[in-house]
């Protein structure tokens, strides 16, 4: 007989969005006859769980997705991506996986039907059970409801066990509960803490990294491991008008030779920018940024030093990110975290590639004004500014797991904004972790090098002269958690960063 029943309040302490809901108490669904009923007459939010280890792992992951959304399942929230050992079944290939959180329309059979019909469309066959498979789909919640027939049980019934599940099911719901139906899903946990209770008594963020959980970044079909050491992105102005290089770099000639440099002293990533986001920079449409881009870039992809490296392309505008993307860059750098092109994130979600998305306050010309410039808590409304532009991201389809960060130095910020910033990374993770654990999971990339603000600080007006103060910012940025560095002098910024790296990894082992 399958029962379905809405989920009574019974922790009613558990917080006050539990007390908010403490009069629902238990009803059993039935229909006139007596036999229980699907309910799909309104929205119902449902977390889904996705697992893959046979074939392309990340375009199973996307094809899954979009015949999720093609069978009416909106989705709103993605955790971090895991790479994972198998478990119970462990003569098999790593899985992926992750969780996703979504509101549809269809009862809970309906959407098991749905889910169901995707994996078989996907390649998925009946065989051993736990064994490999292109693609899994769970449903881990649904609604503020539990379900038990012959054919489905929800929650999930070993989803307290499986730390593959309880990492990217923590991701999407957040560090604070905003709502009835999330609070729902933490009462359904046996521990008094809810879920965040039972994601610690399992051993929490500890897991990650170790017990074969670790988090990646898809970066075309290669999987990016970001927590292992910072990653060095050298800068290649294009730009007659940059503050610190501007007319260096726009022969092709000269753009190769600075490239061969800056990965010979160490750099992962090569950040190609054809368009200066200088205070009270001119804007150049996008064909004319294409046309000093694309020469630069077919010629830097003809290098043989290139290969393994990542090449990252820093524009606002879509039909840029989109032609460079199709010639062979990896990464879309946009400053304006898609608030100066409207086509930009739907754009960038064709083209499933990692997004940088960067906090600014109105665009090059006017980020520097009065208006622009007033905080009254630069770490908190960074977050919460940022992570507005990351939600809209999310919801045009780009998954969380492709997110990279970056709280925007210099841009909109004055001298000690920069420096809260600086000092306040951790603030800023924080903050967005209680929105998205996902998002405050995510890499995060600082660029100070060379700023203004350090030449003010250390009375260096020439841009060049400030390495010095650029390396002791990327000390105290990547000691505060940032992943990836963005910067003019890689040769002696990695030096400092080889050593933040070996302090951060010291104090990690003796936790």
């Amino acid at each position: 007989m399958n029962i379905f029943r809405q989920l009574a309040s019974t922790r009613c302490g558990f917080n006050s969005r539990m007390k908010s809901c403490g009069a629902t108490c238990v009803s059993l669904l039935h229909s006139s006859t007596g036999i229980p009923v699907e309910v799909h007459s309104q929205d119902q939010e449902v977390v889904i769980a996705l697992g893959s280890n046979v074939g392309n792992r990340i375009h199973n992951f996307n094809e899954a997705l979009r015949l999720m959304k093609k069978s009416g399942i909106h989705i709103t929230r993605h955790g971090c991506l895991y790479e994972t050992e198998p478990v119970y079944l462990t003569d098999q290939a790593l899985f992926l996986n992750s969780a996703v959180r979504g509101i549809t329309k269809l009862g809970p059979h309906e959407l098991l039907g749905v889910l169901k019909k995707i994996e078989k469309d996907m390649g998925r066959t009946d065989g051993i059970r736990y064994g490999p498979r292109p693609i899994d789909l769970d449903i881990v919640f649904y609604g503020k409801f539990s379900v038990k027939s012959e054919i489905l049980t929800i929650p999930h019934e070993r989803v307290w066990e499986r730390p593959f599940v309880m990492a990217p099911l923590m991701d999407v719901i957040g560090s604070a509960i905003e709502s009835d139906t999330a609070a729902s899903w933490h009462s359904f946990s046996k521990h008094t803490g809810g879920l965040f209770e039972s994601w610690e008594k399992l051993g929490g963020e500890s897991l990650v990294g170790t017990n074969g959980l670790k988090r990646v970044l898809p970066i075309g079909n290669l999987l990016w491991d970001w927590s292992q050491k910072t990653s060095m992105m050298g800068i290649l102005n294009l730009t007659p008008d940059s503050f610190s290089d501007g007319g260096k770099f726009q022969s092709v000639e000269a753009a190769v030779s600075q490239v061969r440099l800056m990965i010979s002293e160490g750099a992962d990533i090569i950040d190609l920018g054809a368009q200066s986001t200088r205070p009270m920079a001119s804007r150049l449409s996008a064909q004319e940024e294409l046309d000093r881009l694309i020469p630069v870039l077919d010629a830097v992809l003809k290098m043989p030093e290139v290969e393994g490296k990542l090449l990252s392309v820093d524009t606002f505008h879509s039909e840029v990110a989109s032609e460079a993307i199709g010639k062979g860059a990896h990464i879309v750098n946009d400053v304006s975290s898609g608030q100066l092109d409207s086509n930009m994130l739907d754009v960038v979600a064709s083209l499933n590639v990692p997004y940088v998305a960067m906090h600014m306050r109105g665009n090059p010309s006017t980020m520097q004004n009065s208006e622009n410039l007033q905080y009254n808590n630069v770490c908190e409304q960074v977050a919460s500014e940022l992570y507005s532009h990351v939600r809209e991201a999310e919801l045009s389809g780009i998954p969380a797991w492709r997110i990279i960060i970056d709280p925007g130095i210099g841009f909109s910020k004055n001298t000690e904004h920069n420096l809260d910033i600086l000092m306040g990374l951790p603030h800023i993770r924080t903050e967005l972790a209680g929105k998205s654990l996902a998002l405050s999971h995510a890499p995060m990339l600082i660029g100070p090098s060379r700023k203004r603000f350090l030449g003010d600080i250390c009375a260096r007006p020439a841009a060049a002269d400030r390495d010095s103060a650029s390396i002791a910012a990327v000390t105290a940025g990547v000691l505060g958690s940032a992943n990836i560095v963005r910067v003019h002098n890689v040769k002696d910024n990695l030096d400092a960063v080889k050593l933040c790296d070996a302090m951060v990894k010291r104090k990690r082992s003796r936790a």
